[in-house]
């Protein structure tokens, strides 16, 4: 049997370390399901069980299943595009290093217009039409005014909400507010290394760099709260992005997506 391709390693990985997030959450918060929910648990990108451990309510509609859909399904219907644009790019005879840029720059987006603001936006229609109040997991991001904000309360919230109650709310207990804060985008950066350095065997550590400076700058932004804005924010996003998205990770996941080399 052939090794595993780098792409299939990293679904692998992923999807067992969502079981696993899924299993720790729920034994944090010592919540009870029965079988039909926890399937339903299984299924969904949050990490909040209490959801699903809730009577459903039938036809539940907070903003209206249809315009979930319909965000959804424009989503990802641009992510496809953008991705079908990074592949006509891949096949042009321009200059390798340029094409491996320009490819970047669209095909990562693209992903997370097709995953994160697409397919989930859809399931999330289909949850609350059959009456699981599930709510958002990204909300609006790039609205985000600081670091803080959008770690917390707009970018997969469901995963932040499943490291404050596995790693900041234990460890602020024992050691304080600033180590709780460390140990939470430490956990984050490990969690993203078996998802991106692990899968290709290559770039250990920046993903971890990138949080553990993303942790410092909002530290930052708590002693000093006048520099955090809009500006700030999507500054420190997107600048040390080669980091978490590093060189191995682009050619052995992203470039092949799309043909390139």
């Amino acid at each position: 049997m052939n090794a595993l391709s780098a792409i299939e390693r990293m679904i692998v990985i992923i999807a067992v370390t969502f079981v696993t997030m899924k299993i720790v959450v729920v034994a944090f918060t010592r919540t009870r399901l029965t079988f039909t929910q926890w399937l339903a648990f299984l299924g969904w990108f949050g990490m909040r069980p209490e959801v699903f451990a809730r009577p459903r309510t039938a036809g539940f509609q907070p903003a209206g299943p249809p315009a979930s859909y319909r965000r959804g399904l424009l989503a990802i219907t641009a992510g496809l595009t953008l991705l079908a644009i990074a592949r006509l790019l891949a096949t042009t005879p321009f200059d390798l290093t340029a094409k491996r840029i320009a490819v970047s720059v669209i095909a990562l987006p693209a992903l997370s217009l097709i995953l994160h603001f697409g397919i989930i936006d859809v399931v999330t229609g289909l949850y609350h039409r059959g009456g699981w109040p599930v709510s958002e997991p990204f909300r609006n991001p790039l609205a985000s005014r600081s670091l803080a904000e959008f770690w917390s309360r707009r970018w997969n919230v469901g995963f932040s909400e499943m490291i404050s109650v596995a790693v900041h709310r234990p460890v602020r207990r024992y050691a304080g507010e600033t180590a709780g804060l460390l140990a939470s985008f430490l956990a984050s950066g490990a969690l993203h290394e078996l998802a991106i350095s692990v899968p290709v065997g290559a770039g250990f550590g920046l993903p971890t760099l990138y949080f553990v400076l993303h942790g410092a700058l909002v530290g930052l932004e708590r002693r000093t709260p006048r520099i955090a804005s809009r500006a700030w924010t999507l500054f420190w996003l997107i600048a040390p992005l080669p980091l978490l998205f590093h060189p191995p990770f682009l050619r052995g996941v992203v470039w092949p997506l799309v043909g390139l080399g």
